[in-house]
């Protein structure tokens, strides 16, 4: 039985100020939920503060990006995994749409750095999905699969154990416009079916989330799907009665 999971996305979001409002507010509310994992990943330069803000013990800290580089060095402007570790990151998003179509990340290296962040003990939590001309093109399945076997081939099967998936259809995320639980269902149903292929036991228990545009009206319908095992959440997750919500629509 895989436990659901929920992770938010703060993207480029936050100041202390609004920081310690929406920790506080996660903090009076995080014993309402179980049955349920819960993160939250804010920008780099602020999960210190984060952490010393957060008291809930059933909340988890995580990034939303690392180097390539598994080392310290001269890479100006990047942040180790090491870094991140050393700050209490349990978890780190890899291969957002937003790192892949604004800033150009390929395949190879998003699978570099789910690499770079299983060898330091922090859990990926590898996005993974397509746009709305692949999805109406007919190539939905081939673009996914692609996404996957990259990563496949650089950390192999067995490491999907430790490895979160997270499908997020990129004309989903942050328009309004969500996929019907029955569209993201065939795509999670699809994912674990790749997986299969190479090891029916691995796959039986890979936690794949939705991300796109989830809220509290619509969690309980896409969490109910039985190849949906919990949400990345964007904008939802910069409200704590809203992100809260969806926690407990995930749990038990």
């Amino acid at each position: 039985m895989r436990k659901p999971f929920v992770a938010g996305n703060w993207k480029m979001h936050g100041s202390k100020a609004s920081i310690l409002t929406l920790v506080t507010g996660l903090n009076a509310k995080s014993s309402e939920i179980s049955g349920v994992d819960i993160a939250i990943c804010p920008p780099t330069i602020y999960i210190d503060y984060t952490s010393h803000c957060l008291s809930a013990d059933n909340i988890f800290i995580g990034g939303q990006n690392i180097a390539e580089e598994p080392d310290q060095g001269a890479f100006t402007g990047e942040s180790s995994v090491e870094m991140l570790k050393d700050l209490g990151c349990q978890y780190v998003v890899l291969g957002h749409s937003e790192r892949r179509t604004i800033y150009g990340e390929s395949d190879s290296q998003i699978a570099q750095k789910v690499k770079v962040a299983m060898k330091a003990g922090v859990t990926p939590i590898l996005c993974i999905g397509e746009t709305l001309e692949e999805r109406q093109s007919g190539v939905m399945e081939s673009v996914i699969a692609a996404q996957l076997k990259a990563v496949l081939d650089v950390v192999g099967i067995a490491a999907f154990e430790s490895v979160v998936i997270a499908y997020e259809p990129i004309w989903a995320i942050g328009t309004g416009v969500t996929a019907s639980p029955a569209q993201a269902q065939e795509v999670h149903a699809f994912i674990r079916s790749e997986l299969a292929v190479l090891d029916s036991t691995v796959a039986e228990k890979v936690i794949i989330q939705y991300g796109g545009s989830v809220k509290p009206n619509n969690a309980v319908e896409l969490f109910s799907q039985p190849d949906i095992d919990g949400g990345l959440i964007g904008g939802a997750s910069l409200d704590a009665n809203d992100f809260m919500a969806i926690c407990k629509a995930a749990g038990v």
